[in-house]
């Protein structure tokens, strides 16, 4: 798996996701839980969409997403 998030996207998305599923625990706002999409997504460094478009917001193209 290619990264294809790069990180300011990544921390944007980590934020965006914590915000969003916080104010679904504490908000009582059941259509903030999307927000567990931009935080797997940042976490992880892959996005789906992402990869069906052909789009990355990383620097050098063959990074690989696996932590060594």
């Amino acid at each position: 798996m290619k990264c294809n998030v790069g990180g300011i996207d990544r921390g944007v998305r980590i934020v965006l996701g914590l915000a969003l599923v916080a104010l679904a625990f504490f908000g009582d706002q059941p259509w903030a839980y999307l927000g567990a999409i931009p935080l797997v997504t940042g976490l992880a460094g892959f996005c789906l969409l992402y990869s069906i478009f052909g789009v990355s917001s990383v620097c050098c193209k063959g990074k690989s997403c696996d932590k060594k």
